[in-house]
């Protein structure tokens, strides 16, 4: 810092003559500015980084939209844990040095927009009283009102026993014993609650959190549940969640309109050490965008490859419109004339994009555009009823041309 040099305080501005203080102390205020330099440098830096790495996650997510792939996803998911270091670094650096958020140029690092908490979760009120008596003078205070700040809390997740007790009572003439039934639990002779269960399938295939890590977690809490007992409770609530899934397949074969696509899904291989790919099929049965009044819902199924018996067998029982890309394993479906082919726009539309981003194909612009107009009417007519409207609504003369 240069004799002159000013520091600004709120409203007061310091102006701080180095030449007149002592060698020493000129020494240490230098050393503090290039310290203080330094930092901001490395902030910038690091906000730098930030920056890039999420132009460099936005390209991808783009990417992977476009076409799928295991390599991208996996790039994704490593650049969004590194990227969640470098912001967690940035923010324990202004921490520690006290120093204003530092965003360099060019770059359009936003915070979040700080939303209101949720309503419904429950409030807890702390009250924080101040003296019966004025602290400068010792007079009375009358109230003006109050400030509320509300912060946001969490509770850790806790385990309770719920003990079921039945009293035994006897008859007086006949001796005869009475007691109500032992209740009904999901697992026989178990000692989980439906609640604890539920928790245990959620964590795992919803939260991707292995049994052996829950079996750590909940020692923590002092409760001791071995990885094989949670394993057999998974296997029997398997079992008991069956009919609902029959029930679901029912429901979504039965629909007139199907939708179908398969992602891959990475699958540990016992003793080779590695994982290999199996598919993860959906099936969707959606009514909402023509009015229909059936509940949409998805049916899930799992095969160790992509083989096209595998969808054929998923949907014997389908009678109908399939909506799907065109991958080959689907083909066999249509020739018997009990499923017609729905083609998807996207994976054609997917195919024009690549050549319109070359600059050098003027026809694959003019499909795009044409595209478009064809989406700007389904997005017009979306949740009308099935009928002559929707159906002259795209015949209309000149409908693309004007969207």
């Amino acid at each position: 810092m240069r004799c002159g040099d000013a520091e600004e305080f709120g409203t007061i501005r310091v102006v701080i003559d180095l030449s007149s203080l002592p060698s020493d102390v000129r020494a240490l205020i230098e050393a503090q500015a290039a310290t203080i330099a330094r930092q901001d440098a490395e902030l910038i830096a690091q906000r730098d980084r930030i920056a890039a790495m999420q132009l460099q996650l936005e390209r991808l997510r783009r990417m992977q939209f476009g076409r799928s792939s295991e390599k991208i996803a996996a790039e994704i998911a490593q650049l969004t844990l590194a990227l969640e270091d470098l912001e967690a670094g940035a923010a324990r650096n202004e921490a520690l040095t006290g120093s204003a958020r530092v965003t360099p140029a060019g770059a359009s690092h936003e915070l979040p927009a700080r939303r209101p908490l949720p309503d419904h979760l429950p409030r807890m009120t702390v009250t924080h009283e101040t003296a019966c008596t004025c602290p400068q003078c010792g007079g009375a205070l009358r109230r003006l009102g109050e400030d509320v700040t509300e912060v946001l809390d969490y509770v850790p997740a806790s385990f309770r026993v719920i003990r079921h007790v039945r009293p035994k009572f006897s008859c007086r003439t006949c001796e005869g014993i009475s007691q109500a039934p032992v209740p009904d639990l999901p697992i026989r002779r178990g000692r989980a609650s439906p609640a604890l269960l539920a928790h245990v399938l959620v964590a795992k295939f919803a939260d991707h959190l292995p049994l052996y890590r829950q079996s750590e977690l909940y020692e923590r809490s002092g409760v001791d549940l071995e990885r094989s007992t949670l394993a057999d409770w998974v296997g029997q609530c398997s079992a008991l969640l069956r009919p609902l899934i029959d029930a679901l397949e029912r429901h979504v074969m039965a629909g007139e309109r199907v939708h179908a696509d398969d992602t891959p899904v990475p699958v540990l291989a016992p003793g080779a050490g590695k994982t290999k790919t199996g598919r993860l099929w959906a099936y969707l049965r959606d009514e909402r965008p023509y009015a229909g009044a059936a509940a949409p819902a998805v049916l899930y199924r799992y095969s160790p490859d992509r083989r096209g018996d595998h969808p054929r067998s998923h949907l014997a029982a389908f009678k109908g419109v399939l909506h799907a890309d065109g991958y080959a394993g689907f083909n066999g479906l249509y020739d018997g004339g009990s499923i017609v082919e729905a083609a998807c726009w996207a994976h054609v539309r997917r195919k024009f994009f690549d050549l319109h981003a070359t600059g050098k194909a003027p026809l694959a612009t003019e499909a795009l555009n044409r595209i478009r107009g064809l989406y700007a009417i389904e997005g017009e007519i979306r949740g009308r009823p099935p009928n002559d409207r929707r159906h002259a609504a795209r015949r209309e003369p000149g409908r693309c041309s004007r969207t």
